[in-house]
């Protein structure tokens, strides 16, 4: 790819475009819109694309980043112009993005204690959840008339939302960070052995026949057969174990909770401090963004073999 086709991209022109409205364009609103603040932004974000497109190695990751990218100059745009610039929205509830900016750096230890806290509820109760639902899955799944019963007794139970339980453990358990981890541990456990099971019993038959006919142990072929037939199926329920697990802790920390990013959005929503909230939204947004896509790499290269 020529260096006109990594660099002279729609994103690079729409950099140029919301920058310049950015610092061109007067602010009509009252307070301080912080436009340096939504430059340092762009800035940042801009550096992200140019890396990005300079190191893509096929179009398809070239296109990625010049579209998200993209969708984020059109996004911060559109904010800019309907809040500082117009003033199109309601002051209070719709700050503009550089006083957003600016709040978040100037709160920056207490995002990222709550971002630690929430942080380590997940992985926890996550953990926690796979680590007991992989091996029973498949003990479950590898006795076929056990693991048909088991099936669905477990779909049963998954289909409960797990959200349910938030009372009860907040009553129950000492504190509520433990209550936090259980309600994870059931958000994740349900899916994965849901999962794990069903990829045992829809491994094919003659994988498992021609590995009997080698003599292979029981514990072998679970670890070395059927655990890597399962995967594809063991990262789907971790997928859905990953989804519920930010929803629910979310909503719990907004219920009863004193750290983590959902108390931190309910906490000062409550006090009408809407720069915050938003700020808080966007943290969110991005925590679960990064995961999401550090997974999603861990899966691909987990599962490379597909590819073959």
């Amino acid at each position: 790819m020529s260096l006109k086709q990594r660099f002279l991209t729609s994103a690079n022109l729409l950099f140029l475009v919301v920058l310049a409205i950015n610092l061109i364009l007067p602010d009509t609103i009252e307070d301080d819109a912080c436009p340096l603040f939504l430059t340092g932004f762009l800035v940042i974000v801009e550096l992200l694309v140019l890396v990005g497109c300079g190191l893509a190695k096929t179009p398809k990751t070239l296109h990625v980043f010049n579209d998200v990218g993209s969708f984020v100059y059109a996004i911060c745009g559109a904010w800019t112009l309907c809040t500082a610039k117009f003033a199109l929205m309601n002051q209070s509830l719709f700050p503009a993005p550089g006083t957003v900016f600016a709040q978040l750096v100037a709160d920056w230890d207490k995002v990222l204690v709550n971002i630690g806290s929430s942080s380590g509820i997940i992985v926890e109760g996550f953990l926690l959840g796979a680590v007991i639902a992989i091996p029973l899955g498949l003990l479950l799944g590898w006795n076929l008339r056990v693991g048909y019963a088991a099936s669905r007794v477990s779909s049963f139970f998954a289909a409960i939302p797990p959200i349910v339980y938030i009372p009860y453990a907040i009553a129950l358990l000492p504190t509520f960070r433990s209550a936090s981890v259980f309600v994870i541990f059931m958000a994740s456990f349900w899916p994965i052995l849901v999962n794990v099971m069903s990829g045992v019993l829809n491994v094919d038959k003659g994988i498992i026949d021609s590995a009997k006919s080698m003599n292979v142990s029981t514990p072998t072929m679970l670890a070395k057969v059927i655990f890597p037939a399962t995967l594809p199926q063991l990262f789907i329920g971790c997928n859905l174990a990953l989804c519920f697990s930010f929803i629910l802790l979310t909503s719990a920390e907004m219920i009863g909770a004193n750290a983590g990013m959902g108390y931190y959005v309910k906490n000062y929503s409550d006090l009408g401090d809407y720069t915050r909230t938003v700020g808080g939204i966007l943290v969110i947004g991005v925590v679960i963004s990064i995961v999401t896509y550090a997974f999603n790499r861990l899966e691909a290269y987990c599962l490379r073999w597909r590819k073959r």
